[in-house]
């Protein structure tokens, strides 16, 4: 005999006696049996509030999953690889890691799951627990952001299924660290910050006219005073991998070589009345190949990542008006190696590909600024080179079309939204982040128009650029302050291109809770 509302699971109680031992009156007068109470509803749930928003969100009734003290953050057996974002998916949420066992109510629970596109995610949360699955560590990782910022923004993860996955592959920020130096624990916060917005790649533009900031062992004379020591990229690297985010190291030639000049004046191009030319190599001569290959081999050692920026813009050899006039030592090298109808921006062509071909076989994917890609020519720039597209202002910029007609890949980095330059020179003003979020999207890559979709798979991204041109024009915090909402706003877009469902204020208030 047990008593009335006892649990199945629960032990029986003799009559007379209650839980705790205290003494009944033997004799208890029948009682009705009383009302359930009626189980709470929940109504359906709302799409957690994040950046970028998430693409799908399968709407539920419950409770969602919150935080609590009997909780943790396991990974399923079989998906040990997960260990890393376990660990600081539990650190962030201040839960205990477990390890490899079985999940448990008010748990989180990692695993890799097949199927499925690169960095995409899926995940459940129903009966007070959290399942994130996804074909790679980066999809699961991304999921893993989605949850510390729904309960950042809601305080819990709602109920229900979110179905997510980037647009584009390439999603990222650059950063101008030669003209500027910038601390490691600066990049390291950036790379934080980059992950939390789904952020995937991270660009370092470390050597141009004013200055050269990585230490070289091969060439220690060209390295500014302040710089960032090895063991400090190491760091950063190490971080990024830890936050699937790669960094593209960049040695931007045959121009903005004023830091390597400086101390090798002999390798400086000269016009034909002697004049040195700011910024440009002699690309005439093999000791200025060899000593730009030298540091492209060291430092491809130093950067384990898949990509390798070759620069490429800016010649300034090419922004004269008749360039085999200027520069007559250049145009008879064109015309002997590649015949006489051959130019100066034939052997400025061929530089890039040679550079290119330097480090392919170091395991890196060659890029290169659109201005460095010219029409026509007797040399015609590699197929497999990256084009990474800022602007249409240039001479002889090429329309993005031209590329895409080629079968070529590129990147948008288009700087009529994308770039932050310090001391706004030129026509730049510094963004807001408005303009990106309301008007941009992959497609817009020069100027305000956008290229036809059907080149939709020949877009790979883009990236929001930080350049130094003025570098005393803001310190180190004011430009992460700059920076913070139009990079919100780019990982939105390349996230999703779609018109997002906040207004401009909505995305402001929420990345102001999100911190």
């Amino acid at each position: 005999m047990t008593l009335t509302g006892c649990s199945s699971d629960e032990p029986p109680t003799a009559v007379g006696q209650t839980r705790g031992g205290t003494k009944a009156p033997a004799a208890v007068s029948p009682s009705p049996t009383p009302t359930p109470a009626p189980s709470r509803t929940y109504p359906l749930s709302r799409a957690p509030a994040t950046i970028p928003a998430v693409r799908s969100h399968d709407a539920a009734r419950g409770p969602g999953w919150r935080p609590g003290p009997g909780g943790g953050v396991v990974i399923a057996k079989g998906s040990e690889a997960l260990a890393d974002e376990a660990r600081l998916l539990a650190d962030e949420l201040k839960l205990g890691y477990r390890g490899a066992v079985a999940a448990r109510a008010g748990d989180v629970e990692l695993a890799l799951w097949p199927g499925g596109a690169r960095e995409s995610y899926t995940a459940l949360t129903s009966g007070g627990r959290v399942r994130i699955t996804g074909p790679d560590e980066a999809g699961v990782f991304y999921g893993t952001r989605t949850l510390k910022q729904a309960v950042k923004s809601g305080g819990a993860m709602p109920e229900g299924v979110v179905r997510d996955r980037p647009d584009r592959p390439q999603r990222g920020l650059m950063v101008d660290i030669a003209r500027k130096h910038f601390s490691a624990a600066w990049i390291e916060a950036r790379l934080r910050e980059m992950a939390d917005l789904k952020l995937n790649q991270l660009g370092l533009h470390f050597s141009d006219d004013q200055g050269f900031r990585i230490a070289s062992d091969s060439h220690p004379e060209i390295v500014s005073s302040r710089h960032l020591t090895k063991a400090e990229v190491r760091r950063i690297i190490d971080l990024a991998a830890r936050l699937h985010i790669t960094v593209i190291p960049e040695i931007d030639s045959p121009g903005h070589l004023g830091a390597v000049l400086a101390a090798h004046p002999q390798l400086q191009l000269r016009d034909a009345a002697g004049r040195p030319v700011r910024g440009a190599i002699d690309i005439g001569q093999p000791a200025s190949a060899e000593i730009v290959d030298e540091l492209l081999k060291e430092y491809a050692e130093l950067f384990p990542g898949a990509y390798w920026h070759l620069g490429g813009d800016e010649y300034q050899a090419l922004v004269r008006r008749n360039p085999e006039a200027s520069f007559p030592q250049l145009a008879a090298l064109a015309r002997q190696k590649y015949g006489p109808q051959a130019r100066v921006q034939d052997l400025a062509t061929a530089w890039v590909n040679d550079r290119a071909a330097v480090v392919r076989p170091l395991g890196k994917k060659p890029k290169a600024w659109n201005d460095g890609f010219f029409r026509g020519g007797v040399v015609r720039a590699d197929k497999d080179l990256e084009v990474e597209y800022w602007t249409g202002k240039e001479i002889g910029a090429r329309p993005p079309l031209e590329y895409l007609r080629e079968g070529r890949r590129l990147v948008n980095v288009n700087d009529e939204y994308l770039y932050y330059v310090l001391g706004q020179p030129q026509t730049f003003v510094y963004p807001t982040g408005r303009r990106i979020y309301e008007r941009w999207t992959p497609f817009v890559i020069r100027g305000t128009q956008p290229v036809p979709r059907k080149y939709s798979s020949q877009i790979l991204g883009g990236r929001f650029a930080v350049w130094c041109d003025l570098a005393n024009s803001q310190t180190q915090e004011q430009v992460a302050r700059g920076i913070a909402m139009p990079l919100r706003a780019t990982s939105q877009k390349l996230w999703d291109p779609r018109t997002p469902g906040r207004s401009w204020q909505q995305f402001q208030e929420l990345a102001r809770k999100l911190g």
